[in-house]
């Protein structure tokens, strides 16, 4: 059963993570994705070990798609790439400003061959200001959106990064929403629009409702770091860690029968969610003294069954064996030749009449070059011309 968007069709000169990561969840919902390299491909094949040249988190951003290799440096691969935007719906860069027009397709040259494309634009800061030409990564969003300072250490006040790329995945997550919306637009006007988005603006408005709200109102704005809903995160049992959450009245009465102390219930600390929030620091010091006390298996059955919010912190191989990961069926396994077998999470979204799923394997660098090749209408002996004289590049 095909996809949503069984039918659309995907030009993606994007590389590394945010670029690549949007359009492999358009991928898994039936586009036709086709991967635009360069004779090297995208840096992220290179940035971890592999026989195949497809290491893991190539693969985990971007199965489902097709890959052909294209020098732009080259008047030959431009023709090329132009005969690929004559069947398009949409065509993605993340390039820095200024670059893609520099190439030859910017929105205007890109439009002039197909009116109606979805032409879309990620950068890191925006097109234009004082960071815009700058090289980015997901790092140097983190300290400049305000995320860095949020994970800062309580005591010492020194920021903290986040240890995986939230803005590139959330970057991501953002184009491949604003890219469905642009394609209903033009399903209802027949228009095709240019979509800008950067990561920092992605990742201010990600954090703004709950991490930066204190500036909501600009008339009594309050320190961010009080109006910050910090939920509780991390607290050791005598055999492993927890996390436990209690906003709710009723979540806390339970906290505190989970853990044999109802004297807290009426603490004039706590006995309101305003108070537990303005008294965050003695709320967390007592919740970590208590549950150090308890077995983690025992404190986990106790503050279930009094509905509190709880989970035990699992390594990342226990994921595998969670038996809600397992009920959900988050995690699927597949065996392709060349490839052998993988894991990958499915699409997190499930459709009832239109299922996504992975189409197929990360390709190889220049995979399907001739596949796409002939389908945009080149002979056999054009392609191979092609490729003898070092135009574009397939994999054997």
């Amino acid at each position: 059963m095909p996809g949503p968007l069984s039918g659309i069709r995907v030009v993606d000169l994007t590389s590394m993570l945010s670029g690549p990561a949007a359009t492999m969840m358009l991928g898994d919902q039936g586009a036709d994705i086709i991967k635009v390299e360069p004779p090297k491909g995208d840096q992220v094949r290179s940035m971890q070990r592999s026989d195949d040249g497809i290491p893991p988190t190539f693969y985990s951003i971007n199965r489902s798609k097709r890959s052909i290799v294209l020098d732009l440096k080259q008047d030959s691969s431009k023709e090329v790439l132009n005969r690929l935007i004559v069947d398009a719906d949409v065509f993605v860069q993340n390039f820095r400003p200024g670059v893609i027009e520099r190439m030859g397709f910017g929105e205007d040259a890109v439009r002039a061959i197909k009116p109606d494309i979805v032409f879309v634009s990620i950068s890191g800061f925006g097109e234009s200001g004082p960071y815009s030409n700058q090289r980015v990564y997901d790092p140097i969003i983190q300290a400049l959106c305000g995320l860095a300072d949020i994970q800062a250490d309580r005591d010492t006040g020194r920021p903290k990064m986040v240890r995986t790329v939230i803005p590139d995945k959330t970057t991501a997550v953002t184009a491949a929403q604003a890219i469905t919306a642009a394609l209903f637009h033009r399903e209802r006007t027949g228009e095709g629009q240019h979509v800008r988005l950067s990561m920092l603006d992605t990742m201010v408005a990600y954090l703004w409702p709950e991490a930066i709200s204190g500036l909501t109102f600009m008339d009594r704005e309050i320190d961010p770091r009080r109006g910050q809903l910090g939920l509780d995160l991390v607290f050791e049992t005598q055999d492993g860690f927890i996390s436990a959450g209690a906003v709710s009245d009723s979540e806390w009465q339970g906290l505190c029968r989970a853990l044999d102390r109802p004297d807290l219930i009426d603490d004039p600390r706590f006995d309101s969610a305003s108070a537990r929030v303005e008294n965050t620091g003695d709320r967390r010091s007592i919740m970590s003294e208590e549950i150090l006390k308890w077995p983690r298996a025992e404190i986990l059955a106790r503050l279930k069954a009094e509905d509190v919010p709880s989970a035990p912190i699992l390594k990342r191989r226990e994921i595998l064996t969670d038996p809600q990961i397992i009920e959900n069926g988050t995690i699927v396994e597949a065996e392709y030749p060349g490839v052998g077998r993988v894991r990958q999470p499915r699409p997190a979204a499930r459709f009832d009449k239109s299922p996504s799923s992975i189409q197929c394997p990360a390709p190889r660098l220049g995979e399907n070059t001739r596949a796409i090749l002939a389908e945009a209408g080149y002979h056999a002996d054009d392609i191979a011309n092609m490729i003898d004289g070092g135009i574009i590049r397939a994999a054997e």
